[in-house]
């Protein structure tokens, strides 16, 4: 792709490596949804990242002169990036989901769900924070929600599950990096299948959920990702979020909630479900398609998610 060295030649300060980066990110057309929101953002985080920096360095210092291997080492990310697709994440190993750093590989997605605004705002619109004692996060992943949500509840124990074990040993890391010690524990299980039945206040659930069609037009950058675990859900996108539906109920407590992100297949779920009062979050900081059921309307809608054919 490039001859790093003549081109550090002409880059000298961080403002011009972030400028630079920028441009070559817009004109190879890469696609930023798994983390950062437009090209110059990922351009700061891997100067940043390669500078070992954090990442409110100010702006102040961005005129200042790098040295040749500092420049090149900057340069070494950006052809990563642009030549592979290749998500900035995974090849810093490291994302930020409710302001705290988890280390992320390919055996996990990226995390980038909207639901940590309402983690940060410890889900109350719906419980009383101080009356939570237990949560489960389902198909946690690398474990960011279920970590996060510990962060919010320091008096709740959370149990944190996955079918796969290879997403479990990234959270595993992750859950030693955070130091929660017995505040977590994690759980091999598809769905409910090896979830204690002890009664939760709050399940919260970032499965899988696209559908075949959408599947089929993901960007490049989507290939690192596990995908037929982590995102591909069948035909309509519903192969998980329905059985969670018709299961959850029984591993609530009588004022628990479910919390699901089903992002862009809501309009599915809808048409799927016409008569669920499926209750949409609003958010302040963008992102949609996250529901909250209660586990009275779960039990009382039963026989409409029984009737559902996928």
């Amino acid at each position: 792709m490039m001859n790093k060295r003549e081109i550090a030649n002409d880059l000298v300060t961080l403002r011009d490596l972030i400028r630079w980066g920028t441009s070559q990110f817009n004109a190879a057309e890469l696609n930023f949804v798994q983390g950062m929101p437009e090209a110059i953002d990922e351009a700061v985080y891997l100067c940043l990242y390669a500078l070992h920096l954090p990442p409110d360095f100010s702006v102040d210092y961005f005129d200042c002169v790098l040295t040749m291997d500092e420049r090149l080492q900057v340069l070494d990310l950006f052809q990563q990036r642009i030549d592979k697709h290749k998500p900035s994440a995974y090849i810093t190993n490291e994302a930020w989901f409710c302001g705290l750093s988890f280390y992320v590989d390919e055996r996990v997605l990226i995390p980038r769900s909207p639901v940590a605004e309402i983690i940060q705002q410890r889900f109350s619109l719906w419980v009383s924070p101080e009356q939570v004692d237990n949560i489960l996060d389902l198909c946690t992943g690398s474990g960011c929600i279920a970590i996060a949500c510990a962060y919010a509840f320091d008096g709740a124990h959370i149990d944190a599950s996955d079918v796969s074990s290879d997403a479990l040993a990234v959270a595993e890391i992750n859950r030693q990096n955070h130091d929660l010690g017995e505040q977590l524990t994690l759980i091999e299980s598809d769905l409910f299948e090896a979830i204690p039945e002890k009664g939760y206040d709050i399940i919260i659930s970032n499965p899988p959920y696209v559908s075949a069609q959408e599947m089929a037009q993901l960007a490049v950058e989507f290939d690192h990702e596990p995908g037929s675990l982590a995102l591909a859900a069948g035909e309509t996108g519903m192969d998980i979020v329905l059985p969670m539906l018709m299961q959850a109920g029984r591993y609530l407590t009588e004022q628990g909630i479910l919390v699901v992100e089903v992002g862009y297949s809501r309009s599915i779920l809808e048409q799927l479900l016409p008569d669920v009062p499926f209750f949409w979050v609003d958010f302040e900081f963008g992102g949609e398609g996250v529901f909250v059921l209660t586990a009275k309307q779960l039990e009382k809608h039963q026989d409409d998610f029984k009737s559902v054919k996928i």
